[in-house]
């Protein structure tokens, strides 16, 4: 009886730290000193890996088309004590995106990570056939969205932090044997890549 507490006892203790170990939890800050640039950064998806890749140690600058919209991103994340700058930044003006990456040398020296998020409304198709609608972003419409999420095997939209974890992942040591590799953060909806 008392080697099969020892066992259970012994057991709990490595279950306990392979959990720990899995959740990331033995490993704090993987991105340190790295310095990361984000492109759309100031709200959504874009927001959500800007706050995760400070949150593991990154110093981040974050952009956006629009100043109070940068003002207000690094006001929200310094004020979660991280370590966050931004500028204006519309990734369709090549002085723009200069001022961008001067901003982030200027501060820390250089960049370590870019995270390319900027982009336009999902359509496919035709660009000349886009709806005034597509154009104004369709996710107000419930019934597409209960639509797509029939797509979906999870059965669900995805939740911006979801693609931050694993851009952060990317961008860190662990996933340093990578290469060359498409991760699709989906939900189960088939990939079109």
């Amino acid at each position: 009886m008392q080697k099969a507490g020892l066992l259970l006892g012994c057991s709990a203790r490595a279950w306990r730290s392979v959990r720990m170990a899995s959740s990331g939890v033995t490993r704090r800050d993987p991105l340190t000193n790295k310095v990361a640039l984000v492109t759309a950064s100031t709200d959504g998806i874009g927001f959500a890996i800007a706050r995760r890749l400070a949150q593991d140690g990154a110093h981040v600058v974050v952009s956006s088309r629009k100043q109070q919209n940068v003002d207000r991103a690094v006001a929200a994340l310094q004020g979660e004590g991280l370590s966050v700058t931004g500028t204006v930044c519309h990734v369709g003006k090549a002085e723009d995106r200069e001022r961008l990456v001067a901003t982030a040398v200027k501060l820390h020296g250089g960049i370590d990570i870019l995270v390319s998020n900027a982009a336009v409304n999902p359509f496919f198709g035709n660009l000349m056939d886009t709806t005034e609608e597509v154009w104004d972003k369709l996710w107000m419409d419930k019934a597409r969205e209960e639509r797509i999420k029939e797509t979906l095997q999870i059965s669900r939209i995805g939740k911006p932090e979801e693609c931050a974890g694993i851009v952060s992942f990317m961008c860190s040591e662990d996933a340093s044997y990578i290469t060359g590799e498409t991760v699709v953060v989906g939900g189960g909806s088939p990939s079109r890549l």
